[in-house]
């Protein structure tokens, strides 16, 4: 049994930079066409210069393997000149709130000082791209972030707003309320729950921000990928670190699913009779919100049985050990 992808997109991964660039990067050029490319880096990605040289760096690491990566820009306060000479090169601006995730430290303090930027970004026709947590109880800060969204969608109707990797059945519902609200969703959060993580003996390379949250959020997530929603996209949040920063007591945040993501989308898909909505959650849906059009790539995926290698480089991938029942086996650019 075969399944066919055109030119799927992940709209959210961290690539890192040096060695690790260059052993992640193309194993998502290898099965997407294009992908949105995180900016928090040491030091973050926050200047055009800064952006051109990390761009050159990516497309070093995957030259020829039809794959456009989407660049970001990290959050600051921007001049007007800036954000005009960025925006060929970029198709969105990421906030983080200060502290809530890898990096982030360099983050907004204040949703109330951001505004003079966003209202640049909203009259150049600039998305925004948030990790919507707060410094709250670790079960509550989606959920305690969702008035922001709110606030933000009504102070800046057309400002896209995109709310990355969501978590929770009430940032589900959030969509409908606001025409401008956009949602990216995560493999692993349409898999795991909090009991995954820390149920048992405690799994570090499950641990991630936002963390994974109750069976009835996993499942509002699932229906909504499922359906899927017009206003949803895959992105991975494929995040890599060294084994020696996850299993460690200061465990890092972040989970490497990039060489798994599509064999596993296709299975989740696969066993809930939805194989014919996936090319929308993953490629359609993204487009149409991006207005992106990606390189011509088709992905031909069988109903094959593999085991996941345990590391890739020093990165443990998501399912190590483990066997999955598809596997990509043709590309064609």
């Amino acid at each position: 049994m075969d399944h066919t992808l055109t030119s799927p997109l992940d709209m959210h991964i961290h690539f890192r930079e040096g060695a690790m660039l260059r052993t992640v990067a193309p194993l998502s050029a290898r099965d997407f066409a294009g992908g949105v490319i995180m900016p928090n880096l040491v030091p973050p990605v926050d200047h055009l210069e800064r952006l051109l040289r990390y761009r050159a760096e990516i497309d070093a690491a995957i030259g020829g393997m039809g794959f456009t990566p989407y660049m970001t820009l990290f959050f600051r306060a921007y001049s007007e000149a800036e954000l005009c000479a960025a925006r060929p090169h970029i198709i969105g601006v990421k906030l983080y709130p200060a502290g809530v995730t890898t990096n982030s430290e360099a983050g907004v303090q204040s949703i109330r000082d951001a505004e003079p930027t966003l209202a640049i970004m909203e009259d150049l026709g600039i998305p925004l791209l948030v990790h919507g947590e707060t410094g709250g109880f670790v079960l509550d800060r989606e959920r305690e972030f969702l008035p922001i969204y709110a606030h933000l969608a009504r102070r800046f109707p057309q400002l896209t707003i995109v709310m990355e990797h969501i978590t929770t059945r009430e940032a589900v519902a959030l969509l409908d309320d606001y025409p401008n609200l956009y949602a990216t969703i995560t493999l692993h959060h349409l898999q795991i729950t909090l009991d995954d993580v820390a149920g048992g003996l405690l799994q570090p390379h499950l641990f991630c921000k936002p963390i994974a949250k109750r069976p009835e959020d996993r499942a509002a997530l699932l229906q909504t990928a499922l359906a899927p929603h017009p206003k949803v996209m895959f992105g991975s949040d494929s995040a890599p670190h060294p084994v020696s920063a996850k299993e460690a007591a200061a465990c890092a945040a972040g989970v490497f699913s990039a060489p798994v993501a599509l064999p596993l989308l296709v299975e989740i898909f696969a066993q809930h009779n939805a194989l014919d909505r996936l090319q929308a959650f993953v490629s359609d849906n993204a487009q149409r919100i991006y207005g992106v059009t990606p390189p011509h790539k088709t992905i031909v995926l069988q109903r094959e049985p593999w085991t996941v290698p345990p590391r890739y480089g020093d990165v443990a991938p998501y399912y190590a050990g483990r066997t999955i029942e598809w596997r990509v086996v043709h590309i064609d650019k």
